[in-house]
């Protein structure tokens, strides 16, 4: 039995009927390599195997009554895996846009709280005879890091898939009663109580931190929450989701990175800025001060390999009302080392320290009232989109003997943000998943297929900046503790997670030559 944290749970009391708290994956797989051919019975059998590395794919919820304090794990003792792994077919042609209609009507519906909170679609029927494989987990189970070290587990270095290491001898799980769940929450009602004097004070001394920090006009600083301006994807939610897909090389990031001295991550939120710049000139729409982005940050020691979510968040502008791209670039690269100067002020685990402290029932009618009666209408959006990054391998990868083509991570929209970009690079290419609501959203493909101007338009700037002859000196960021990659049995390592993240469809990539093997990830 193992209790969820409070930000764990906080994604439960967030989720309601229009707000789905899951995060996914969409693969892309060419089953050619699969030694002795493909099969749906093969992969499955593949995935039941390893479920024993992949502990979130075993366990299910037990709340504690009158929900006194935060649910619980336990392992499942009637698991049935035939619940969780599904298979469809792809609409012809099979190609990106039908491969994007398929993830967004999957992440339309909320997972089953009686059982493990996951589900495994497996796609069939996409362009040259590949598959898709959409992943959806709970984001009370996993967070960018913790899925990308469990998800590893699921992947091999070559087609022929390593034996697992066997499940080591244990007795079955016993389940709390009612008597012991109660007993359990006035412990941890009890160590709350103690901790909070400590919890104020270390927060009156972050907030105070800030302020310095602001009133001094010489320093940069991060943007700020409830300052956005409205744009058409912030509303309301509806049930539904959409997802679009878009890729750029790595190469160009990285050579607009040199060339402007700024971070990867400013370039991909740069691409983002002049996306959104695109879409919104298109429907005259551009709002005249910055559009404010959301960026989950990993505060995950390098050590700790625990699963749940220890992550934070930091706020940054990215300024396409700016007509100019390298006006755009200076003005992000500025707001982003603020941005992490003020998280490290505030101090990696407050948000989790202070999600303790949510209270279940509280929380949840909160979320459901805030979105029946379509409050986020009737203030300033707190901030109009999600970026989330998480840097991939260079090198392939096999799932049940499939080369793995292309990965788009998808993250969820919030309530009154329409709107989730999430940027994932895989061997040469940097993709971009774009999870919009689908009523706030109808063209989700108008937006996507924009990534590739926005580059254009950096590499037009770039190449005017050095026929110039100016240089710019490189602004690092301040660096955020990110883990370590955590070796599998298989000799993946799992990828860290800090910044800002996108999805692809990869049914329409060319088959590529492997590139050489490493033991690593970049």
């Amino acid at each position: 039995m193992e209790r969820l944290t409070g930000l764990d749970a906080a994604f439960l009391y967030l989720e309601n009927p229009t707000n789905h708290m899951h995060v996914a994956m969409t693969m892309v797989l060419d089953p050619s390599t699969v030694p002795g051919g493909y099969t749906f019975e093969n992969l499955k059998e593949f995935i039941r195997g390893r479920l024993h590395l992949v502990p979130p794919f075993t366990r299910r919820l037990v709340e504690v009554p009158l929900n006194l304090a935060h649910p619980v794990w336990v392992e499942d003792p009637d698991f049935d895996i035939d619940f969780h792994i599904r298979r469809i077919g792809c609409p012809s042609p099979g190609g990106r846009r039908e491969l994007g209609e398929m993830a967004g009507q999957i992440a339309s519906t909320p997972l089953d709280r009686n059982r493990p909170l996951w589900e495994l679609w497996v796609i069939e029927g996409l362009k040259q005879d590949r598959i898709g494989v959409v992943t959806k987990v709970h984001h009370a189970a996993i967070d960018g890091s913790s899925g990308a070290e469990l998800m590893v587990h699921l992947f091999d270095l070559e087609p022929e898939p390593a034996d697992p290491p066997p499940p080591g001898e244990r007795d079955a799980e016993h389940i709390p009663n009612d008597f012991e769940l109660l007993g359990h929450a006035a412990a941890s009602r009890v160590r709350k109580l103690i901790k909070l004097p400590k919890l104020l004070g270390e927060t009156v001394g972050a907030v105070n931190r800030v302020a310095q920090g602001r009133r001094d006009p010489t320093r940069r600083v991060g943007a700020v929450p409830l300052t956005a301006p409205r744009t058409p994807w912030n509303g309301p939610l509806s049930p539904m989701r959409n997802v679009g897909f878009a890729r750029v090389p790595l190469d160009d990031v990285k050579a607009l990175k040199t060339t402007f001295g700024c971070t990867v991550n400013d370039i991909v939120l740069a691409l983002c800025a002049g996306t959104l710049r695109s879409y919104m000139l298109d429907k005259g729409e551009v709002p005249d001060i910055p559009l404010v982005a959301a960026c989950p940050v990993s505060v995950r020691a390098g050590d700790d390999s625990a699963g749940g979510n220890k992550v934070s968040a930091m706020f940054t502008t990215l300024d396409s009302q700016l007509d100019d791209p390298l006006e755009r670039v200076r003005a992000i690269q500025a707001c982003t080392v603020g941005a992490k100067e003020e998280h490290n002020a505030v101090g990696a685990a407050m948000l989790q320290d202070w999600a303790e402290y949510a209270a279940p029932n509280t929380f949840n009618l909160a979320s459901r009232l805030y979105s029946s009666w379509g409050l986020a209408d009737s203030h300033r959006p707190i901030h109009n989109v999600i970026i989330s990054n998480v840097p991939g391998p260079p090198f392939p990868l096999y799932y049940a003997g499939c080369e793995m083509v292309a990965a788009y991570p998808m993250g969820p929209v919030m309530e009154g943000v329409g709107l989730n970009i999430t940027v994932m690079s895989y061997r040469g290419s940097v993709d971009f998943g774009f999870m919009v609501d689908r009523e706030l959203v109808r063209d989700v493909w108008n937006m996507a297929d924009r990534v590739k101007d926005a580059l254009a338009e950096l590499q037009a700037a770039a190449a005017q900046l050095e026929g110039g002859g100016s240089s710019a000196g490189p602004t690092e960021l301040a660096a955020i503790p990110a883990p370590e990659p955590a070796a599998s049995a298989n000799g993946v390592r799992a990828p860290s997670t800090d910044g800002a993240t996108a999805d692809d469809d990869g049914s329409d990539v060319p088959r590529a030559k492997p590139a050489p093997l490493r033991a690593d990830l970049a």
